[in-house]
Formats: structure tokens, C-alpha cells, sequence
């Protein structure tokens, strides 16, 4: 218990007065320490009918409130205090700095009875994860209100924050729509499919390489194989969670931070000073994201997330159900401080792996090491399965004068460092297109638009 704001104001109106009036006048001292006693036997009164006021109050959180990562939310509370009275409450929930709350107090009023209050806590995320909400402080008045009950409640629930995916789907929106044309049109797709439908006569003009030949010979008339673009291709994601992702989606090849010029109304985390964004947090939002267009387009989707070993695997399936499946698996996901072991993440996929699959690998191959080590491994499955590379592009890798900004020599020399390293990823690029790798570099603001692009195009051309 706390003296209230009122016991401070009475004390400070009785004592001082009174006191005064006994060293003044000797005669009124009686009556001053009787005034006074009076006052403080009310007090302690006051103070021993609230004691254990609330005692019975009940504070439930669910057991799990998912939230948005830099959008802002409310926590669910439940409050129960059985009484006869209508009771105001203050209430403060103990968060984590993560969940920045956007109130310092939370002023209730719990009706009488045992009938529940319905409250919500508001608070902004700033970093997604999962994070514990262990308590809370309530805090209510004595039945004259001269004293301020308060109390500790321990709870048992906690906040998953997800990464926002509204700003990067309004991005690719326009990726479904024909450019110079009103309305929604579908994408035509190149090529007759590979998915064997069913059987037919032959007709003129058929090839030959589509006639069915035990078919021919059992009835005794050419017969024609029938083929369907295929629908429900599988779809993997790789993530590497090792060190390199946890530069920031605009780094130096060498992973130190450099000055990022971003769009002021993008809203995003990783764009934002102090907030900790990194690589990792950009390749999480456009896997998910690239699983909503690949269960639009009827494919099933993959996740595989990997260090020095395979943190994650989730076959590839399709549906609302899987999707939440998948976004639980990469939303606690944080860099390790570790090499990613390639030889191992393609000896993972050999094996399980058995059907054909497109597979996104978002990873850093800016080191000549690990982008040997990369090729290497990659001769396990280049053949079985197609693979599409993509890295964040590090600031200032570009081809010599590219920007108009070259004004003196030091803009110079820094111009011909980023044509340097433009020029040995070009070669990495060459490198793996040799063995049938698709190799490509991703804009921070642009990320899941390309990742996107080049599922969609892959698609349209049936290279799967």
C-alpha cells in the first residue's frame, strides 16, 4: 500500500495547522493532538478495510496473441474481482522493450459482481519473435480513498510477433495484371506441359515422338499421348540464418553497415535506424510472401533454413493450415554466428528431396570460399532440380561511372572498388551459369518483387 494523493493533501492541511496552533498556544494543545489522532485513527482505518482489496482480482492473457511486426496491436486482457461495488483500477503490463507500449497506464473500471471486464493493452512491435508477458501491476484505491492498493500479478502468456507482409504485397500486386489493359488477365503460359493427361486417336499433324506405342500396338490404330501444364510443381525456399544474413540488406561485402538511402513511406523495419534489421529479416518476409503467389498459382511450397547444419525442413505442401506451419518456423529465426556448410545443406536435399522442385537459395556468395564451396555442393542436385541463387546487392557494387556523382578522386577510387566487385560476381554469375544455376542480385526495396518475378517467369517458360 501507497498514501494517495488525497491522504497527502489531508495531512499536509491537519498537521501543519495544528501543529502550529499547539506551539502557539499551549491551552490548544489538547485539542490539536486530539484532531490529529482523530485523523490518523481514520487513516490506519481506511488503511485495514482496503487491505486485501485486491485479493480477488483475476487477470488472464491468452495463451498466445499474435501480432505484427511494426503495426500496432492490442494485447487481450480478462479481469475478474468479485464485489459488491464498482471498482476503478489503474493497470500497467510488464512488456518487454520489443513490445513498446503506447500507454504508460491503463485506466479500467470493473463493474460489480463477478461479471468479466474485456481490456486490451496497446503496443507498438518492434522486432518480430516470441516474447513473455510475466506480469503486471494493478493498482486500485481504499474505501475512502486515502491509500493506493496495489499488487503483483504473475501471468503466463505470450506475444508472437510476425514479419509485416502488406507493404511487400501491394509491391507485386501489379505482377498478375497485363500492363496497358483494364481488368485482372492470366499470364500466358509457353508450351505444351509435361503432365501426361490422357490418351487420344491420332490426328494429322500429330508428332511422332507423342505417339504412345504400346497403345498403337494393343489397338491396332495410331494413338496419341495428350499432355496438361502441370499445376502442382514443389516449390523450396532455402534461407541460410549463418552469419552473412546478419549484415544489413545494404552492407559492404566485407558486412559493415553503410549509409542506406530508402524510401521515407516504405515503413520498413530493417529500414529504420536502431531497429536492428538485417538480411535475414528481408529473405523471411519474401519466402513468405513468395509461398502466398505459389498457393495462388496451385504449387506447393518448401521451407529449408540452414547454418554449419539444417535448422528447419518443411515438405512441401499447399493451404492456409501450411502456411501457418511455415510462418511458426521462421519467425523465431535469428543469425547464427557460424559458416554456412553448403556440402551439407545439398546432401540434406539429395536425399529427401526425390521429386523435381525449384529451389530459391537466399544466401551471401560474395566470398570466394564459400562461393567455391557453394558450386561444389551444388553438383549434387543441379542436375535433379532447378536452382535460382539470389544475394542482396552490397553497396557500391556497380559498374564503373554508373552513377553521374563521380566528382573528385577519392569518388573515383571508390567507383573502381564497386566495378572490382561488380566484376567478380559477374564472374560467379558466368561461373554458375555453367552448371545450370541461375544466379541473381537483389535491391533492398525490391526484394520479394524480384524473388517473385523470377518464379513467375519460370512458370510462364516451364523451365521446372
Amino acid at each position: 500500500m501507497a498514501p494517495s494523493v488525497i491522504l497527502i493533501r489531508w495531512t499536509a492541511l491537519l498537521v501543519l495547522p495544528f501543529a502550529a496552533l499547539a506551539g502557539l498556544m499551549p491551552d490548544a494543545a489538547g485539542l490539536a493532538l486530539a484532531v490529529l489522532g482523530a485523523g490518523l485513527a481514520l487513516a490506519l482505518l481506511d488503511a485495514a478495510l482496503g487491505w486485501g482489496a485486491l485479493d480477488r482480482l483475476a487477470l488472464e492473457l491468452p495463451a498466445a496473441t499474435r501480432l505484427t511486426q511494426d503495426r500496432a496491436g492490442d494485447i487481450p486482457l480478462r479481469l475478474r474481482l468479485a464485489g459488491a461495488r464498482e471498482r476503478r483500477l489503474r493497470l500497467v503490463l510488464l512488456t518487454p522493450p520489443e513490445l513498446a507500449a503506447t500507454r504508460d497506464v491503463l485506466e479500467l473500471c470493473v463493474p460489480a459482481g463477478d461479471a468479466p471486464l474485456q481490456a486490451a493493452w496497446p503496443c507498438l512491435p518492434l522486432t518480430r519473435g516470441c516474447f513473455p508477458v510475466a506480469a503486471a501491476v494493478v493498482e486500485g484505491g481504499s474505501p475512502l480513498g486515502l491509500w493506493c492498493v496495489r499488487r503483483r500479478l504473475t501471468l503466463n502468456g505470450e506475444v508472437r510477433v510476425y514479419p509485416d507482409l502488406t507493404r511487400r504485397r501491394h509491391a507485386f500486386a501489379a505482377l498478375f495484371l497485363n500492363r496497358g489493359h483494364l481488368g485482372i488477365h492470366r499470364h500466358r503460359q509457353v508450351g505444351q506441359g509435361r503432365e501426361f493427361e490422357k490418351l487420344r486417336d491420332y490426328l494429322p499433324g500429330d508428332s511422332f515422338d507423342e505417339i504412345h506405342w504400346k497403345a498403337t500396338a494393343k489397338r491396332g490404330h495410331p494413338v496419341t499421348k495428350e499432355f496438361q501444364l502441370e499445376r502442382t510443381q514443389e516449390i523450396y525456399v532455402i534461407l541460410d540464418t549463418s552469419r552473412l544474413s546478419a549484415r544489413p540488406p545494404a552492407a559492404t561485402a566485407s558486412g559493415e553497415a553503410t549509409d542506406n538511402a530508402t524510401d521515407a513511406d516504405s515503413g520498413s523495419a530493417a529500414a529504420r535506424p536502431g531497429n536492428g534489421g538485417n538480411q535475414l529479416d528481408e529473405f523471411i518476409a519474401t519466402a513468405l510472401l513468395l509461398q502466398l503467389v505459389a498457393q495462388r498459382q496451385s504449387d506447393h511450397f518448401g521451407l529449408v533454413t540452414f547454418s554449419d547444419r539444417i535448422r528447419t525442413f518443411v515438405r512441401a505442401r499447399s493451404g492456409q493450415g501450411h502456411f501457418h506451419v511455415c510462418r511458426d518456423a521462421l519467425y523465431l529465426l535469428q543469425p547464427e554466428p557460424v559458416n554456412p556448410d553448403y556440402a551439407e545443406l545439398f546432401a540434406f536435399l539429395r536425399l529427401r528431396l526425390r521429386r523435381r522442385a525449384l529451389l530459391f537459395v537466399l544466401t551471401n556468395l560474395d566470398d570466394p570460399v564459400l562461393a567455391e564451396q557453394f558450386l561444389r555442393g551444388a553438383e549434387l542436385v543441379r542436375r535433379q532440380h532447378l536452382l535460382l541463387v539470389n544475394m542482396f546487392r552490397p553497396a557500391g557494387v556497380q559498374p564503373v561511372f554508373s552513377p553521374a556523382t563521380v566528382s573528385g578522386v577519392d569518388d573515383l577510387y571508390e567507383a573502381l572498388g564497386g566495378h572490382h566487385r561488380w566484376q567478380k560476381l559477374q564472374e560467379l554469375a558466368g561461373s554458375l551459369r555453367r552448371y545450370g544455376i541461375q544466379f541473381g542480385l537483389l535491391d533492398n526495396e525490391r526484394a520479394s518483387t524480384q524473388i517473385v518475378t523470377q518464379y513467375l517467369n519460370v512458370k510462364q517458360r516451364q523451365l521446372l
